[in-house]
């Protein structure tokens, strides 16, 4: 499935760019950043739990916020991009 994940962490302290970090590294396993605080993924329901679970055990609760769109098998189909950047297919293999 196609899953768009965004995210905002609070910065204002070490611990809270130490987490923020910590997302997006954990986000990288699962997909590819399109902007500062968004992901898109293509992941298994294992997957997805996987990742939901290491993000929770990261992040405040009561100052970061964590947004999944589950967009589905064929989300990825439905995406536009203009602007700066070239866009990735998630579904590619990318080799950093």
């Amino acid at each position: 499935m196609f899953v768009l994940v965004t995210y905002d962490v609070n910065t204002q302290t070490p611990e809270g760019r130490r987490r923020l970090r910590q997302v997006a590294k954990i986000c990288k396993n699962f997909g590819v950043r399109v902007q500062n605080s968004v992901f898109e993924c293509r992941v298994d329901s294992v997957q997805l739990m996987e990742m939901k679970y290491e993000i929770e055990e990261v992040i405040n609760a009561e100052t970061d916020s964590i947004r999944y769109y589950n967009m589905g098998n064929q989300g990825g189909n439905h995406v536009e991009h203009v602007g700066a950047k070239p866009a990735l297919n998630v579904d590619d293999v990318l080799i950093f």
